[in-house]
């Protein structure tokens, strides 16, 4: 019998999982997240993955307002990387919720599928469907539709390279600026008075702005918080036999 307890069926199992996962080890974890945060930062670098962030959370204005019976009339993205989201009916305190919370969801469920290996095509091939439906549906300005264009081919143009490690790891970067930048957006909101969804949401609920600010800002860190938990801590060290 093996020494490490496990029999040769059990052996060759765990192997083939491991296979099929790119979980990073906590080091690759940390870089990622190190160049995520630098990109984020960078002037002009950072405007097409903030349109990333903004077009999340507006989508999930969207999926709010059909969740809720309302009807979508557009998305725009601006040059700026600022996004809106214009809807009818629906749960309004719902729909004005939903844009940071669910930028940060979004940013997880990327990181979280860039951590399947074998998956790697067919998410970006997905999430590449989502951009450019979104584009064809909701889009209504040339600018709007040509940035979400650019999105779509971001994550489609990749599919071509035959490095699914490399793959995977810029899917996840990408995955952690968007919560980075779910993370830095509502800040913003600190400084306005009688806009944004904090302040939307204050006069419909009469709670202050900056409780709302610091809801998102929690659920973004979870969000980072458990992705950070998903590490697999022990890849990338040497065990003796």
């Amino acid at each position: 019998m093996p020494e490490s307890g496990l029999t040769p069926n059990s052996s060759k199992l765990s192997s083939h999982l491991s296979s099929q996962s790119a979980v990073p080890s906590r080091s690759r974890f940390v870089i990622e997240l190190l160049v995520a945060l630098i990109v984020t930062k960078l002037p002009y670098v950072s405007v097409p993955f903030k349109w990333f962030e903004s077009f999340f959370h507006e989508i999930s204005h969207g999926i709010a307002t059909l969740i809720t019976g309302g009807m979508v009339n557009s998305i725009q993205l601006f040059p700026n990387g600022a996004g809106l989201c214009t809807s009818q009916g629906g749960n309004a305190i719902l729909i004005a919720f939903s844009g940071y919370p669910g930028a940060a969801l979004w940013g997880y469920l990327i990181f979280l599928l860039a951590t399947w290996r074998a998956g790697i095509r067919f998410t970006l091939s997905l999430l590449g469907l989502i951009v450019m439906a979104s584009s064809l549906f909701w889009a209504r300005d040339m600018l709007t539709i040509i940035i979400l264009l650019c999105l779509a081919g971001l994550f489609l143009l990749p599919i071509k390279l035959n490095n699914n490690s490399l793959l995977n790891s810029l899917l996840r970067i990408l995955g952690l600026m968007i919560m980075l930048n779910a993370v830095a957006s509502p800040t913003v909101l600190f400084g306005l008075s009688g806009k944004g969804d904090a302040n939307m949401l204050s006069q419909m609920t009469w709670l202050p702005a900056w409780i709302w600010i610091f809801i998102w800002l929690a659920f973004s860190g979870l969000m980072l918080w458990l992705s950070w938990s998903k590490v697999n801590v022990n890849k990338g060290v040497k065990h003796e036999a």
